[in-house]
C-alpha cells in the first residue's frame, strides 16, 4: 500500500463522514483531550528537565502532524511518560541543544523507519521486553516526583536510583506538611473524580481545585512560576541546536533510542485504537508521521513526542472517529498556551508530581506484568533483565541487553525444536496418518535413514553433526528433509560436512523431500550439483529405491 495519510484519504473517499454533525463531534472530542494534554504535557517536560512551555509546543506541533499526516484515523501524539527517563538524561548530558538535535535525528531515523516499511516489523519485539521497560520506566518516573510531591525543595538530586532514594530517606526531616497535605489531595482527586464529571478530566480537576486552594489558603507551596519564572505568551519561532557536528555524532544513540520507542509507542497505540473503533492503520505511514512531528517539535524548541495511549482512547471514548479531533486538540492547546501563560505558572509543583504518580500507575502494568511470571522461564528472565536495567542503568542498555537475551533464548528453543532422528529408533507410526512412514517398507541392508525436522540453522547444525558423529557405517546415509522448512549458511556447512565425511567413507548420501527454499540455499552454493541431481529424490520411496540400486550397483562391482 502506498504512503498515504489517512486523513487525505477520507477525505477524498469518505467525504460524507465530514459533515457538519460529524465536525461538531470531533471538536468536543478534540476539546475534552486537549484539557488532558495541558496538564499532562506540563508535567511530563518539567519531570524531563525542561521548561514547562516546552511540553505545550510539543503538543502543538507533533500533535498536529501525527494527525493530519499520520497512517491512524484517531491517534493523539505528544510527549508521554515513556520518554521522561531518557530526555531528563540527554539534556543532563547534552543540554537542551541536545536534546533537540537528537529528537530531530530521531525524526529522521522514524521517517526512514517507514519509508523503508519498517512498520511491521517492530511487532517482532518480545512482549517481556515492552513490559519490562515500560514498568522500570514507571518506577523510575515516580521515584522522579518524590521530592516535588513532599517539597523536600533538594536541588541537585542525583540520576542514580539507589543514590537517589538515598537521599530522600536522609532527607525526610525536609518534608513539607503543607506541600504534602496538597499533593495528597491532588491525588484523592485523581483517584476519586466522579465519573458524571468526566467532561472536566481529573487532571484539570487536580489543577484547578488545588491551585485555588493553595492560593485561598495562603500556602507556600512551591509553584511553576517560582521555578520557571512566567510561562511565554508567544508562540516560539524556529530554531536550530548549536553543536557540531561531532556534537551530532555522539548524539546517534540516544536518537536511534526515542526513535525506537517513538516507534514502538506509537504503534501500540495505533494498534489499541483500532480494537476500540474497528478499523485498521497504515503502520508505515504512521512512522513517517510520528517522524514529521518530532522534527517540528524539535525545530520549535519542544521535546520527543509519540502516540499517547491514554489520550488516544480518551478521544476515541469521546466520540472521535476522524483526525480532526487530534488537529483540534493541538490547535486548543495553542489557544491555551497563548492565553492563560499566566495562571498556568501558579500551579503548585506538588500538584504536577500527583499526576505523575497517576501516569506512573497506570504505566506500570503491574497486573501483566506479575501475570507473565506464569510464562517459561526465559520469558520471565528477559523480563526481569529489562526491567532491572531500565531502573538501575538505564532504557538504552535495557532493550539492547533485553533484545539480545530475547534473540539468544529464541535461538535456543528454535534449535531444541529442530530434532534428528535415526528412523529406526522412531516409534511406529500407529494411527496410519503418515503415508510416507517407514513402517510397512524395507530398508536395504546397508543403509541408513535419518529424518531432520525443524528450522535447519546455526542453533541446530551442532545438534544435527553430534547426532551423525554416532551413525555407524553405511553404505547409503538418506536424509528425510520432509520436515525442514528453512536453511540457513550454517546448517548448509553442516551438510557440507557431512557429504565430505561420506565422501571419504565411500558412503553414498541421498536427499528425500528436499522443500523449496533449503533447495534454493544447497544450489546458490553449488550443491546441487556437486552432490548430483539424481541423489535429490522426490520422497522415501524413491530414495529407498535409488539406495537400493547403488547398494547393489556395489555389490556388482565388489
Amino acid at each position: 500500500m502506498p504512503l498515504q495519510p489517512k486523513f487525505f484519504t477520507l477525505l477524498k473517499n469518505r467525504p460524507q463522514e465530514f459533515g457538519r454533525g460529524h465536525l461538531l463531534r470531533e471538536a468536543l472530542a478534540g476539546l475534552t483531550v486537549a484539557f488532558i494534554a495541558v496538564p499532562l504535557s506540563i508535567a511530563l517536560a518539567i519531570a524531563s528537565g525542561v521548561g514547562p512551555e516546552r511540553g505545550l509546543v510539543t503538543v502543538v506541533t507533533a500533535g498536529f502532524i501525527v494527525s493530519l499526516l499520520g497512517g491512524s484515523r484517531v491517534q493523539i501524539g505528544g510527549p508521554t511518560g515513556a520518554f521522561v527517563v531518557i530526555v531528563a538524561g540527554i539534556v543532563q548530558r547534552y543540554g537542551v541543544d541536545g536534546l533537540i538535535a537528537s529528537t530531530m535525528m530521531a525524526g529522521v531515523f522514524l521517517v526512514l523507519m517507514g519509508l523503508f516499511k519498517f512498520g511491521r516489523m517492530i511487532q517482532y519485539i518480545p512482549y517481556p521486553i515492552t513490559t519490562g521497560f515500560t514498568s522500570g520506566i514507571a518506577v523510575v518516573l515516580f521515584s522522579t516526583q518524590v521530592n516535588d510531591f513532599f517539597g523536600m525543595g533538594l536541588k541537585d538530586v542525583p540520576s542514580d536510583f539507589v543514590a537517589k532514594w538515598g537521599l530522600y530517606f536522609d532527607s525526610l526531616h525536609a518534608v513539607s506538611p503543607g506541600t504534602l497535605a496538597l499533593g495528597a489531595f491532588a491525588l484523592f482527586i485523581l483517584a476519586f473524580w466522579p465519573k458524571r464529571f468526566r467532561f472536566f478530566p481529573p487532571p484539570l480537576a487536580a489543577i484547578v481545585v488545588t491551585t485555588l486552594a493553595a492560593a485561598l489558603g495562603g500556602l507556600e507551596v512551591e509553584t511553576i512560576g517560582s521555578r520557571f519564572g512566567a510561562l511565554p505568551s508567544v508562540f516560539p519561532a524556529p530554531q536550530m541546536p548549536r553543536l557540531s557536528w561531532q556534537d551530532f555524532t555522539t548524539l546517534i544513540p540516544p536518537a536511534v533510542t526515542i526513535a525506537l520507542l517513538a516507534g514502538i509507542e506509537s504503534l501500540l497505540s495505533a494498534v489499541v485504537a483500532d480494537g476500540m473503533i474497528g478499523k485498521k492503520h497504515r503502520s508505515n505511514m504512521e512512522l513517517v508521521a510520528q517522524g514529521l512531528g518530532n522534527m517540528a517539535s524539535a525545530a520549535f524548541g519542544g521535546i520527543p513526542a509519540t502516540g499517547a495511549i491514554a489520550r488516544t482512547a480518551a478521544s476515541v471514548s469521546s466520540g472521535a472517529r476522524l483526525p480532526v479531533a487530534g488537529m483540534v486538540h493541538a490547535a486548543a492547546v495553542l489557544l491555551i498556551m497563548l492565553a492563560f501563560s499566566a495562571h498556568i505558572s501558579r500551579i503548585p509543583m506538588t500538584t504536577l508530581a500527583a499526576i505523575l504518580f497517576a501516569v506512573a500507575y497506570r504505566m506500570s502494568e503491574w497486573r501483566s506484568f506479575v501475570g507473565l511470571f506464569r510464562a517459561p522461564k526465559d520469558d520471565i528472565a528477559v523480563l526481569l533483565v529489562t526491567f532491572l536495567l531500565t531502573v538501575f542503568i538505564d532504557l538504552v542498555a535495557a532493550i539492547k541487553i533485553g533484545m539480545v537475551l530475547a534473540a539468544l533464548l529464541f535461538m535456543k528453543r528454535m534449535a531444541d525444536m529442530t530434532t534428528v532422528i535415526n528412523v529406526e529408533d522412531d516409534p511406529p507410526d500407529e494411527t496410519g496418518g503418515d503415508r510416507y512412514s517407514l513402517d510397512g517398507r524395507t530398508v536395504p541392508p546397508g543403509v541408513l535413514v535419518y529424518e531432520i525436522n525443524g528450522p535447519f540453522f546455526f542453533g541446530a547444525a551442532n545438534s544435527f553433526l553430534e547426532s551423525l558423529e554416532k551413525m555407524k557405517e553405511c553404505r547409503v546415509l538418506i536424509l528425510r528433509m520432509r520436515n525442514v522448512p528453512v536453511m540457513d549458511a550454517s546448517g548448509y556447512h553442516a551438510l557440507y560436512k557431512v557429504y565430505r565425511r561420506c565422501a571419504r567413507a565411500g558412503t553414498a548420501l541421498l536427499l528425500s523431500h528436499v522443500q523449496r527454499q533449503p533447495h534454493s540455499v544447497m544450489n546458490s552454493h553449488g550443491f546441487t550439483d556437486l552432490l548430483g541431481r539424481d541423489h535429490f529424490c522426490l520422497n522415501i520411496d524413491t530414495a529407498l529405491k535409488k539406495a537400493e540400486q547403488l547398494v547393489s550397483h556395489r555389490r556388482a562391482a565388489a
